[in-house]
């Protein structure tokens, strides 16, 4: 257990050594400051301020678009960046197996994604209470949530997004052994996931259920017990945790079955 707890450390000093990372962090942490400030001092009295979750909710459905983007680049470079940069084979001689190489690898992506998340909520929650209105919030008459209860269960909902995304990015990285496909393919999902949903809707196609796509975006069951084509919130979670383990087995399978020479 030891070695592996040092493999993990030695896979997070890979990632927090690189002056990107700490770039990603920073730009998270004045995003999360910036957006709040920037409707405190625009608005044009007490009156058009927003509450405080109002406001906290609002800095998070723009920054977490931000938090995907970088645990995508984080996962897509965790693989392939060795393949990339040659250190794969200086990797596998050392006497680890492979899939705690690879678990290792994934474990230190997911603690970063939670490490980012935590960013967001720190310093979007710090400005949100410095730059907000004391006046009710809005979002407490359109859902029988509390207005905290119903921001940190769509801030849960948007990790679930993430996660899956992240998953993707991991496998793509694994697979094919490029960062930029990983990247690419990832990002597209996640923008054109809708799209798909409006082409492929469950109401017109009854298998398009099962896409992932139809039930990646968990939140509609915050304000209604029925989604896509009728799906209930176990439906969705079970598609999306078949999904999920899809995408780590292929990664595991191949990179186990890789030849670093090729």
């Amino acid at each position: 257990m030891g070695e592996f707890t040092a493999l993990i450390h030695n896979e997070n000093i890979k990632i927090y050594s690189r002056v990107r990372t700490w770039i990603m962090l920073l730009i998270l942490a004045v995003m999360s400051v910036l957006l709040p400030a920037l409707i405190y001092f625009t608005s044009e009295g007490d009156s058009s301020l927003m509450g405080l979750w109002d406001n906290f909710q609002m800095t998070v459905s723009i920054a977490f678009f931000l938090n995907t983007i970088f645990t995508v680049v984080v996962a897509s470079d965790s693989v392939a960046g060795e393949f990339t940069w040659g250190t794969i084979k200086l990797l596998l001689i050392r006497p680890w197996s492979r899939s705690k190489i690879l678990l290792s690898k994934y474990i230190s992506m997911v603690l970063f994604s939670l490490l980012s998340t935590a960013v967001l909520i720190a310093f979007g929650f710090g400005a949100s209470l410095i730059f907000s209105s004391s006046s009710g919030d809005t979002m407490s008459s359109i859902t029988a949530w509390s207005p905290a209860e119903y921001s940190f269960l769509d801030l849960l909902c948007r990790y679930i997004e993430l996660f899956l995304t992240a998953a993707l990015a991991f496998m793509v990285s694994s697979v094919f052994r490029a960062s930029g496909l990983a990247i690419g393919l990832s990002l597209f999902i996640m923008f054109a996931k809708s799209i798909f949903t409006v082409i492929f809707s469950p109401e017109r196609f009854e298998w398009a259920q099962y896409l992932i796509f139809t039930h990646m975006d968990l939140r509609g069951y915050l304000l209604s017990d029925t989604g896509p084509g009728g799906s209930t919130l176990g439906f969705s979670i079970a598609v999306l945790a078949v999904y999920y383990i899809l995408f780590l087995a292929i990664s595991w399978i191949v990179f186990r079955k890789r030849d670093v020479a090729s």
